[in-house]
């Protein structure tokens, strides 16, 4: 299988958790050791999101902020490298055109941000279309997509499956600035949208989650293509 997966900055706590980064790094270890090709991209997690805020109140603007949230997420995906061990390729890609170089079956390539304007989600949907992955999987301190923010209205519910315009839509109704992307920025979607990417939304509170939907497991939230 050739497989993305999103690693939500939830797992790159303000202070890194080892315990947690080692507990990823052997599930998904096990999963390329199979023989399977991964490509894994890291969230900015809080640390971006603080030092975001920060270079914004220096007198940045957005695109210099993004340069700087790259940077933490390219810095995350230096600790889940090290967390993978041996079958981590070495390198960090920092241009697209880099990846394809590196994946093959039996390793996990490690990646960041690429570019400013553009979140590490967008960067996991164009990973899985340059490497004509057959499944991506967003792992979110969440259990999948919800009618409105479990964490702030206790009446959200979760969906089974939701269509890519549905959430197009929702995208489309918020401002996006660097750092804040809520769910999915727009970008992401149109190239999961264009590129018909099979996706699922999952928790990555259990690292085995990720692997059960890459397994085909109904867990989560599948994205629908009309």
């Amino acid at each position: 299988m050739k497989a993305v997966v999103k690693l939500g900055g939830a797992l790159f706590k303000r202070d890194p958790d080892v315990d947690a980064l080692r507990s990823m790094g052997k599930v998904l270890s096990s999963f390329a050791s199979e023989g399977n090709q991964l490509v894994t991209v890291a969230g900015g997690g809080e640390n971006a999101r603080v030092y975001i805020d920060v270079a914004r109140k220096l007198g940045a603007d957005e695109s210099t902020s993004d340069l700087l949230g790259i940077t933490v997420t390219r810095a995350n995906a230096e600790l889940f490298r090290l967390a993978l061990g041996s079958i981590a390729v070495t390198k960090i890609p920092t241009m697209l055109s880099e990846l394809i170089h590196y994946v093959s079956p039996g390793k996990v390539v490690v990646i960041g941000g690429l570019q400013p304007g553009q979140s590490t989600n967008a960067v996991a949907a164009l990973a899985a279309e340059i490497t004509r992955a057959d499944f991506l999987v967003n792992a979110t301190d969440v259990q999948g997509v919800y009618t409105a923010d479990p964490k702030k209205d206790p009446k959200a519910k979760m969906l089974r499956s939701v269509s890519v315009d549905k959430l197009l839509s929702w995208a489309m109704a918020g401002d996006v600035y660097a750092g804040r992307y809520e769910l999915l920025d727009p970008v992401a979607l149109k190239i999961m949208q264009r590129a018909r990417i099979p996706t699922r939304f999952v928790s990555m509170e259990d690292p085995s989650n990720i692997t059960s939907a890459l397994r085909g497991r109904d867990i989560g939230t599948l994205v629908s293509y009309s």
